[in-house]
């Protein structure tokens, strides 16, 4: 890849399936080192785009280029530079936690030292360090979520999809996901982010693209979007007073004056209550068994590959 080449350059990208196109003429860029948002509702063309743009999934047209390759013509090369979160877990149950990653590093070429640093280093980015020798049928949702990031990371991709990474666990694991995002922000690797949970790509993206029925209908950083026409802008204004009591008094005063006055006050949001009060510590022992029963299974490891 040229050192001024996008690591993801789309045109006009288009995929049916039978009538239906469920990418519809998307343009997409995506620059070294940066952490793009992918938002829609369900079925607006989100792991659609992913899969076509890590080679797992034929466009109908367009153009398409990701780190300088055709993902079609030069999968396999591209798939040695990229990392793939999918929503599925693509796990092996009876297989230990070292044993899953042990594998996938070698599929990645990884054997000997190699294979055993890049191991060491996924288990201690995914807090399962003191786990590793326990099959993964024994663990929590969150332990497994982390786990499949890890995975991800094995061969240290330049460019990694993740495709809502923290669905259905803990807040402690989805905590310790963030952290794993921006260890990789640090290093510099570039970053595809989808998920329904809005504040985490508030929290992690640099820039956010809205799809909705495969098209793009806004993109930008969340404050350009804030400033987007289609945005209703409501005019709320926010004053903030040293006591409640201050703020009542100023309440009381407006309402003859024909303001609607509501008086709130700043407290934090659940999330952080509920870090604060019980941690951010990892909890890898849930109550009554592993949560959710089994999940992933061929399908999901096949698209992992």
């Amino acid at each position: 890849m040229e050192a001024s080449e996008n690591v993801i350059s789309v045109r006009g990208l288009v995929r049916r399936f039978g009538a239906r196109a469920a990418v519809d003429g998307l343009d997409l860029e995506l620059s070294a080192g940066e952490c793009l948002g992918l938002l829609g509702p369900n079925g607006a063309g989100k792991s659609t785009t992913v899969r076509i743009l890590s080679t797992l999934l034929a466009p109908s047209a367009g153009h398409v280029r990701v780190l300088g390759l055709d993902p079609v013509a030069e999968g396999a090369r591209l798939r040695e530079r990229i990392g793939v979160v999918p929503q599925e877990l693509a796990l092996y149950d009876e297989l230990s936690a070292h044993e899953n990653l042990a594998f996938f590093a070698e599929l990645s070429g990884r054997t000997g030292a190699a294979r055993t640093e890049a191991v060491s280093a996924g288990l201690e980015l995914s807090g399962l360090a003191e786990r590793r020798d326990e099959r993964v049928k024994t663990f929590s949702g969150g332990m497994k979520r982390r786990l499949n990031v890890a995975i991800a990371l094995v061969h240290a991709p330049e460019l990694v999809f993740l495709d809502e990474p923290t669905v259905g666990i803990d807040p402690q694991s989805r905590e310790r996901i963030f952290e794993m995002v921006a260890a990789l922000r640090q290093r510099g690797t570039a970053l595809v982010y989808t998920s329904h949970q809005l504040g985490e790509v508030e929290r992690l993206c640099d820039r956010i693209v809205i799809l909705d029925r495969g098209r793009k209908v806004a993109e930008g950083t969340l404050s350009e979007l804030q400033q987007h026409p289609r945005v209703q802008q409501r005019g709320t204004a926010t004053l903030r007073f040293e006591s409640a009591a201050a703020a009542r008094a100023a309440q009381a005063a407006l309402g003859p004056r024909g303001a609607t006055a509501t008086l709130e006050e700043d407290r934090p949001g659940l999330e952080r209550i509920f870090l604060d009060l019980t941690g951010r510590a990892l909890r890898d022992d849930p109550e009554g068994g592993p949560e959710g029963g089994p999940e992933g299974g061929a399908a999901a490891r096949e698209e992992a590959r």
